[in-house]
């Protein structure tokens, strides 16, 4: 999911309390289960790898459209604003799946379910190479959609039961890893591809990748049966705590204003910064992402200590950038060093973000990660769907401002929240 998570694994916030803080969140839930019993530490580490290459895979599927946009665009013959529903539809419907997957298969074996996701996955990327209208394309969106909200929901807790107790912190770290490194090799590899041989290719290249996942995942990945129900009752109770309220609030607003504007940072590369060609702008979203890769580190290495400052200073950074774009991002050069701006500040988000889920509801983790992927994919698509509006009527430099305008909301938040709620819940 451009989409969501870290290299830190921030998502288990330490020793439950059995019982939780008032209005900080419902007790703890059972204890997961352990790692299978005789399993080789090279097999748990391949699980391990699994997953992470099926959340590298899905990553690099709902974000490649932006690499791509104009070209698909122009391709079917539609705006720029409705090529983004190809970002838009994936968000709301990752949204709708996650609590929902999390309901629904409680008692489904999630090795199971993990195979069923990516084998989805696969089916949406050929779907869309071979789609000979937009209307399919955008189907295969709402399938790419379920597989993030599903994936995500179950995938990204699984490391200790892949591997031993001490090295689930470690596993961990790998699993989220893929989140950041889809954007730096999946997406501008992609789009390179894209460059050479057309946008279908790409596609199809990446529902290769689905289907060798899962062949991987089917091999390797042990028996999971499912041990933590989380229920509308634990989702409701983690909802009334105050932090968890700021936490979507600020969610929804950066999220809002990074997806509003970088959804649409290609045609903004192309017709305001004048980059002349294809491959300048895959190289220039890929030294985005790299600069996404060290805030993710730089941000994770400091975020559990405090939240609220990073939390802060990306959405800052985050502003600057997007405003500044359209005065002094009018040309190659300056439009290159606001993007590196931009990836450091956007690489730390999603970490922020998570680590402040969870120390908002410390006995609740999995309802905390189910409403921090839902509240992110559906601020996703709702971001891609106002961009696309705006930039239909006025152009991209008035989206990076807005973007920009929105962010800086997020600054004030953090400070509101840090004079009105000082004490985080103890976990």
């Amino acid at each position: 999911m451009t989409t969501i998570g870290s290299t830190t694994p921030t998502a288990s916030p330490g020793p439950h309390r059995t019982t939780a803080p008032r209005g900080s969140g419902p007790a703890s839930p059972p204890a997961p289960a352990p790692a299978p019993a005789g399993r080789s530490p090279l097999k748990g580490r391949l699980a391990v790898l699994a997953v992470t290459l099926g959340i590298f895979t899905i990553v690099t599927t709902e974000i490649l459209p932006i690499g791509l946009l104009t070209r698909i665009g122009a391709d079917f013959g539609v705006s720029d604003g409705t090529a983004g529903l190809m970002m838009t539809l994936p968000g709301f419907l990752a949204a709708c799946a996650a609590p929902t997957v999390t309901l629904a298969t409680a008692r489904i074996d999630r090795r199971l379910m993990l195979c069923a996701f990516v084998a989805l996955l696969a089916l949406a990327n050929f779907l869309a190479a071979t789609a000979p209208v937009y209307g399919l394309v955008l189907l295969s969106r709402v399938l790419v959609g379920i597989v993030i909200g599903g994936f995500w929901s179950i995938g990204v807790g699984l490391a200790e039961r892949l591997v031993p107790a001490e090295s689930a912190g470690r596993a961990t770290a790998v699993i989220f890893s893929a989140v950041p490194l889809g954007s730096v090799i999946g997406v501008p590899a992609g789009t390179f591809l894209g460059d050479l041989a057309g946008w279908r290719i790409a596609c199809a290249a990446v529902g290769a990748l689905a289907v060798a996942v899962l062949v991987l995942t089917a091999l390797v990945v042990p028996a999971l049966p499912a041990v933590r129900a989380t229920g509308p009752a634990l989702l409701r109770r983690t909802l009334r705590g105050v932090h968890t309220r700021f936490a979507l609030l600020m969610t929804f607003l950066i999220v809002l204003a990074h997806f509003g504007a970088y959804t649409y940072v290609t045609p903004f590369l192309e017709r305001t910064a004048h980059v002349a060609t294809a491959g300048t702008v895959t190289a220039f979203l890929l030294v985005y992402g790299l600069a996404g890769v060290v805030g993710n580190f730089a941000g994770g290495a400091v975020v559990a200590r405090r939240p609220r400052l990073v939390f802060g200073a990306a959405a800052g950074l985050t502003a600057l950038a997007t405003l500044l774009l359209p005065v002094l991002g009018r040309g190659p050069a300056g439009a290159l060093a606001l993007l590196v701006v931009w990836g450091v500040a956007y690489g730390a988000v999603p970490v922020a973000s998570q680590t402040w889920f969870a120390k908002a509801a410390p006995g609740a983790p999995e309802a905390a990660s189910v409403l921090f992927t839902a509240s992110f994919q559906a601020t996703l698509s709702l971001g891609a769907l106002a961009g696309g509006m705006v930039v239909d009527r006025t152009s991209p430099s008035v989206v990076m401002t807005l973007g920009g305008a929105t962010a800086a909301l997020v600054v004030l938040v953090a400070w509101l929240h840090r004079a009105k709620q000082p004490a985080w819940p103890s976990s």
